[in-house]
């Protein structure tokens, strides 16, 4: 389950936002998450929490699925587990 009460499903479009990030990100609120290197681009639905912090190289962390990540160009390496992204609130 995800902090939103929705069955997780690691394949969808979404995301959950760290719980450092002011202000935070509603659940339901879409964003546009853009691969800086690839320009590959999806919107996903923010529905889930996470406990990471955040870093001064990664400000504004967030969790996607694998499935979201791969579709934007990411590695599932777990030593290449970030990609860094622009992001757009669209809601």
């Amino acid at each position: 389950m995800t902090a939103s009460g929705e069955l997780f499903d690691n394949n969808a479009d979404t995301a959950a936002t760290s719980l450092s990030r002011r202000p935070q990100l509603p659940f339901g609120t879409r964003v546009q998450v853009t691969n800086a290197a690839s320009g590959a681009s999806l919107v996903v639905r923010i529905n889930d929490r996470g406990t990471f912090a955040s870093t001064p190289q990664q400000p504004k962390c967030l969790d996607l699925t694998d499935g979201a990540f791969s579709r934007l160009g990411g590695s599932l390496d777990p030593d290449a587990g970030h990609i860094v992204v622009t992001e757009t609130v669209l809601d």
